[in-house]
């Protein structure tokens, strides 16, 4: 049996919402950070401007402890606070009412935690090009914006807007999300760019990208007209440039069929050479798959379906639907960003070059699968579940399209959930009442099974006299009821619809006609006696 994870009081305050996080709303952030890239060091300041959700005299936001908190400013004073571990309680000098909207600025600086191994750890990414010269990227996924930057550090609660100022040393440039609104020359031998976010974005997409960069422009003629699409890639590698536009045009064209309108029209669309692999920064989408096709040249489904196009700017780029328009509350609902972002592969390659195939990739992925532990995490705690979301997630939701047998529907239920959760965040619940209600199909027990518990289903059929057959589901999730195709001889296919009770079926062909169950859509076990 495997050991019950314990937390710790970090833990809870990282990911609980306590009255001390819901009494107020974000709207507004400006962050004005220098970045020392020498002494690997950051200064700065961020703007919180919010609203009251309730009467409140002290609020918390969320910086790491290894970085200071130089002072905290409210109407021109500083205000006292308290730190336990990596959260900060600030105490305001009267209570600030029901829908009051107000402000403070918090100073902070030091040496934010270097990433060892980003984007898969969190923190700064220091490194150089070929030609010495400072590539730095910020990758925070899972463990926390507040890593680099003070801010309410919770999905559930994104800031509507933001402008983001990132002072460099000259030589280099910054890129983040949204717009480049000002280039400022500083006196220091500084430039300070500054980026204006007019979308809601989650904390850990904020990003900054610093490097010897050249700037290529063009436009995508998307469903909602002309998309500013911007590429950003090192000067190194300026003819490489050409790979990168050939994969997002493609991308572009088949995620906006398959899940809508591209969500940013109003921030643009970018992509920016990082020395990490990647991450799906919103409006920046970080890169680092060498200019290749697959996974780093490889491709994970075994099938080479997955070496026809650049994994990086599919999988990131889906991710602007799954993950950043629609972004999990909780870290523990994290499968809903990677299962959709997973399955978001094989559309990719469903739409040029066919079903067969996109179902050949989705199949390959199951080599990829532990069935170690549930794909949810543990509320409250800011943790996911098992990396199994990537590739499990997407069988799963490769069944509910076997299931749904109606692929103008799929693509109805992909669409209507971006545009019903639109710029929102979401939790387990929202998204399986949504499928169950556009698809007519209680798919409730099936995400239960798949999503909160480690194993998969089996199936059991016995055949019984007079040419009938016994079948039920054996589940972790009780009463169990998904719908299953079985394959008489070699090509009838028959719907079952077992629970977890024996049921009988009278067939029709000999009582030697083999039975198999559609084991190549369907994730699951078997036993057929």
């Amino acid at each position: 049996m495997k050991a019950k994870q314990l937390f710790t009081k970090a833990d809870s305050l990282r990911g609980e919402l306590t009255p001390y996080r819901t009494c107020y709303d974000i709207k507004y952030y400006h962050l004005d950070v220098t970045v020392d890239i020498e002494n690997k060091h950051i200064a700065g300041t961020n703007l919180f401007r919010f609203a009251a959700v309730n009467d409140f005299d002290t609020l918390q936001f969320d910086l790491f402890e290894n970085l200071s908190v130089d002072k905290v400013l409210y109407k021109g004073k500083e205000l006292n606070f308290d730190r336990e571990y990596n959260a900060v309680f600030v105490a305001f000098p009267n209570t600030i009412p029901k829908g009051k909207l107000d402000s403070f600025v918090v100073h902070y600086s030091g040496n934010p935690i270097q990433a060892t191994r980003a984007p898969w750890d969190g923190g700064f990414d220091w490194k150089q090009d070929s030609n010495g010269k400072p590539w730095v990227a910020t990758a925070c996924q899972g463990l926390g914006a507040s890593v680099w930057w003070p801010n309410k550090d919770h999905q559930s609660d994104e800031v509507d807007s933001m402008l983001i100022s990132v002072a460099v040393p000259q030589g280099v440039m910054n890129v983040s999300n949204g717009r480049l609104v000002k280039t400022e020359k500083l006196k220091n031998k500084y430039t300070k760019y500054h980026w204006k976010v007019v979308n809601p974005i989650n904390n850990y997409n904020v990003a900054l990208n610093i490097g010897d960069y050249v700037h290529l422009n063009e436009n995508y003629n998307g469903e909602k007209g002309p998309l500013t699409v911007d590429y950003y890639v090192l000067r190194e590698d300026a003819d490489k440039m050409s790979h990168l536009q050939k994969n997002v045009r493609e991308t572009l064209e088949s995620f906006e069929h398959w899940f809508g309108p591209y969500p940013f029209y109003e921030d643009g669309y970018k992509i920016v050479q990082t020395a990490h692999l990647g991450m799906e920064h919103q409006s920046a989408i970080a890169y680092g798959n060498r200019f290749g096709n697959g996974y780093l040249g490889r491709d994970n489904s075994g099938t080479g379906w997955g070496l026809k196009w650049d994994f990086i700017v599919v999988h990131e780029s889906g991710h602007e639907w799954f993950g950043n328009n629609i972004t999990s509350k909780d870290l523990a609902d994290m499968w809903i960003h990677e299962s959709f972002t997973n399955y978001s592969e094989a559309l990719f390659i469903d739409y040029f070059h066919g079903k067969e195939a996109s179902g050949a990739y989705v199949h390959g992925n199951r080599r990829g699968i532990s069935n170690d532990a549930p794909i949810q995490g543990p509320y409250n705690v800011n943790k996911e579940g098992s990396g199994d979301m990537y590739p499990k997630g997407g069988v799963m939701l490769h069944m509910m399209r076997t299931i749904i047998n109606d692929d103008a529907k799929w693509r109805e239920i992909l669409r209507g959930l971006n545009s019903t959760f639109y710029h929102k965040t979401v939790d387990y619940n929202d998204i399986v009442q949504y499928v169950n209600k556009t698809s007519g199909i209680d798919f409730s027990k099936t995400f239960e099974q798949y999503v909160q518990h480690a194993g998969i289903p089996t199936l059991e059929i016995i055949r019984m006299p007079e040419n009938q057959i016994a079948y039920r589901w054996i589940a972790e999730a009780k009463s169990f009821d998904m719908p299953v195709d079985i394959i008489v001889g070699e090509e009838k296919r028959i719907r079952l619809k077992p629970n977890d009770k024996f049921q009988f079926l009278k067939l029709t062909d000999s009582e030697d006609t083999p039975i198999t169950a559609d084991i190549f859509n369907y994730y699951i076990g078997t036993s057929i006696q």
